[in-house]
C-alpha cells in the first residue's frame, strides 16, 4: 500500500514538473514576444515619416514575428495618405500589401465586425483580395481593426500557413496592443504632415501655394535627372481677372479662383503638382511629360474652363477663360545645376504665358523645348 502510494506521488510529481516546464516555456515565449513587440513599438513611435512608418509595419513586423502574409488597408477617402506617400517618393505600385479604401466601414458592417480582432480559417475565395499574390497556401487569418475614437480607420490583416496560429479563442491582447500603437502612429504622422503643409497651402483655394511649388520643382527636376525623363511646366493665368473683380466685386473674384482651382485639380494626375502661384496665376508640374503631351493637357484645361459657365451675384452667366504657357526641359542632358534648370523652366513657362496673353488670351502657347542647357 505504501509502495503504491509512493508510486502515485512520484507520478504526480513528474506530472506537476512537466506541467511547470510547459508553463515556464510558455511564459518565456510570451516574454520574448512582449520584448519583440516593445522593440517594434519603439521603432514605430520613432518613425520620421509616413513612408517609414508603413515600411516598418509591412517589412519589420513580418520579419520580427515570422509572418507568412501581411497587408494593411487604410480608409483614405480624400487620398490624403496616398498623396503624402507619393510626395515622399514612395512607389505605391511596389507596395501591393498596402491597400486604400474609400469606405472601410462597409467591411465592418458586412462582416458584423466589432472592435475585436477576428480570427479564423483562411478561405481563398473570401480572403484572397487581402493579400498580394492571393497566398492560396494560407490556412489561418487575423483581421485586426484599427480603431481611433470609436471609428475604424483601417485593418491590419495577418495570414499564416499554420492552421492553429489564428484560431477562435486565441488570446488577442498583443494584437490589440499593436493595433492601438499603429493607429496612434498613423494619426500622429498624419497630423504632423498636416501641420507641415499648413504653411504650404493656399487658404482660399486649398491648393498648394508658391512656397510648396518652389520646393517641389527642385525635387522634380532632381527626379527627372535621375530617371532621365522630361519635365513640363504650365503657367496659367485667368484672363481679365482684374475686370472681373472691378465689375462684380471681390467675392465673385474669389468664387472664380475657387472654381478654376477645382476644375484644374480634377484634370490632374496623382503625380502632378498643382499650385496657386500668386494672384490669379497657377502653376503645374507634369512629371515624365514631353512637350506634345503637355500641350494636350494644357488644351484640355483651357477647354474645360472655357466650357464651364459660372454665375455672378445676380445669377447672370459669367464666361471665364484662361491663358497657358507651356515649357519643357530635359534635365538628363543639362549642364546647369538643378536650381538653375528649375529657374529656367519657370522663366520659359512664364515667357510662353506672356506670349499667349499678348496674342489674344484664351489660348495655349509653347516655349521651344530646350534640350541643350
Amino acid at each position: 500500500m505504501a509502495a503504491h502510494l509512493m508510486h502515485d506521488t512520484s507520478v504526480d510529481t513528474r506530472t506537476l514538473q512537466r506541467n511547470m516546464r510547459v508553463l515556464l516555456d510558455e511564459a518565456r515565449r510570451n516574454e520574448d514576444k512582449y520584448q519583440r513587440l516593445q522593440s517594434l513599438e519603439l521603432l514605430l513611435l520613432g518613425a520620421a515619416s509616413m513612408s517609414e512608418l508603413i515600411s516598418m509595419i509591412l517589412k519589420q513586423y513580418p520579419q520580427d514575428f515570422e509572418l507568412d502574409a501581411i497587408s494593411i488597408e487604410l480608409d483614405d477617402p480624400h487620398s490624403e495618405i496616398r498623396t503624402i506617400l507619393e510626395d515622399e517618393g514612395t512607389d505605391l505600385s511596389k507596395l501591393p500589401q498596402l491597400m486604400f479604401s474609400e469606405d472601410s466601414i462597409a467591411r465592418q458592417q458586412k462582416l458584423s465586425f466589432s472592435a475585436e480582432p477576428q480570427l479564423g480559417a483562411y478561405k481563398t475565395k473570401l480572403h484572397r483580395k487581402l493579400f498580394a499574390n492571393h497566398h492560396a497556401s494560407l490556412n489561418s487569418l487575423a483581421q485586426v481593426p484599427l480603431v481611433r475614437q470609436g471609428r475604424i480607420i483601417g485593418f491590419l490583416n495577418l495570414g499564416s500557413h499554420d492552421h492553429k496560429r489564428y484560431i477562435n479563442g486565441t488570446a488577442t491582447d498583443l494584437l490589440q496592443r499593436l493595433a492601438a500603437i499603429i493607429t496612434i502612429c498613423l494619426e500622429n504622422t498624419l497630423n504632423l504632415e498636416r501641420l507641415k503643409r499648413t504653411g504650404l497651402t493656399d487658404a482660399l483655394t486649398t491648393l498648394n501655394n508658391r512656397r510648396f511649388f518652389d520646393q517641389r520643382i527642385i525635387e522634380e527636376v532632381e527626379r527627372s535627372r535621375r530617371n532621365t525623363h522630361p519635365l513640363s511646366c504650365l503657367f496659367i493665368d485667368i484672363d481679365y481677372f482684374k475686370r472681373i473683380n472691378d465689375e462684380h466685386g471681390h467675392p465673385i473674384g474669389d468664387k472664380v479662383l475657387r472654381e478654376v482651382s477645382k476644375h484644374l485639380n480634377v484634370h490632374m494626375r496623382r503625380s502632378d503638382v498643382l499650385a496657386r502661384y500668386g494672384g490669379e496665376e497657377f502653376a503645374i508640374l507634369l512629371s515624365n511629360t514631353a512637350t506634345e503631351s503637355a500641350e494636350e493637357t494644357a488644351e484640355r484645361l483651357r477647354s474645360a474652363i472655357e466650357s464651364n459657365i459660372m454665375a455672378t451675384e445676380n445669377d447672370e452667366p459669367l464666361h471665364v477663360t484662361i491663358s497657358i504657357g507651356v515649357a519643357t526641359v530635359y534635365p538628363a542632358h543639362s549642364i546647369l545645376s538643378i536650381e538653375q534648370q528649375s529657374e529656367q523652366l519657370i522663366a520659359s513657362a512664364d515667357e510662353a504665358l506672356l506670349h499667349a496673353k499678348r496674342n489674344g488670351r484664351n489660348q495655349v502657347h509653347t516655349s521651344k523645348p530646350n534640350t541643350s542647357n
